[in-house]
């Protein structure tokens, strides 16, 4: 390698940001897809399976930004979304969603991914579990609002006049076992405690595949 081209490379972190780019590229796809598919299936009165591997995007979102930086965990984001939107399209294709789910799912994965990046960039400086705990949770509250606001939202009927929500807005007791409210509030409450359940365990994860990555990227340089 010629001094002109190894100088190009420093500059540019290429061998250190294309091999860690491309591991979370995967992974943020296989989270995607597992997600669309596992949402299908029913876990308990208030949950999908989809619920429970969907909230590991932030996971994923948080080790690519700590490591790589913003445009890295960007560029993965991307990626997710983007898988995302094929997922949905073949679904449509087999009748398992509709184009108002389909809006509210790809508008709540990009908008609180993106505001997960801005959260732990923020905070970026401060004691390691901050940045991406924080993250998280304010990710995962963007998220749900945004999901469930779009997808069955008595007021945006005029949009969709296709889709039927009536079910969701059926005023039942929340989770169960307390006041009446609307379906989709305990939906929606449900859904939300799983992701920030999970983002307090996703410290775990974090801390020790950061540690791994940024040894090895020590390691290199």
């Amino acid at each position: 390698m010629g001094p002109s081209l190894r100088y190009l490379v420093k500059r540019t972190n290429m061998p250190r940001i294309l091999p860690g780019i491309l591991p979370g590229v995967i992974a943020m796809a296989i989270i995607v897809v597992a997600s669309n598919i596992l949402v299908q299936y029913q876990l308990g009165n208030w949950l999908t399976w989809g619920a429970i591997s969907y909230p590991i995007a932030f996971l994923v979102t948080d080790i690519m930004n700590r490591v790589y930086g913003t445009q890295a965990a960007r560029r993965v984001v991307l990626v997710g979304f983007v898988t995302g939107l094929l997922c949905s399209l073949v679904a449509a294709g087999f009748d398992k969603t509709t184009l108002r789910i389909a809006i509210a799912s790809g508008a709540a994965f990009l908008s609180a991914q993106l505001m997960d990046i801005a959260v732990f960039n923020q905070l970026r400086k401060y004691n390691w579990w901050l940045p991406p705990l924080a993250a998280s949770v304010v990710g995962s509250v963007l998220d749900t609002a945004v999901l469930f606001s779009i997808a069955v939202s008595a007021g945006l009927m005029p949009f969709f006049p296709g889709a039927d929500v009536s079910w969701a807005n059926e005023r039942v007791a929340l989770l169960g076992s307390g006041p009446v409210a609307p379906r989709w509030v305990s939906l929606a409450v449900a859904d939300w405690l799983v992701k920030l359940t999970q983002a307090v365990l996703a410290l775990v994860p974090f801390r020790i595949v950061v540690g791994n990555l940024m040894e090895r990227r020590a390691q290199i340089n």
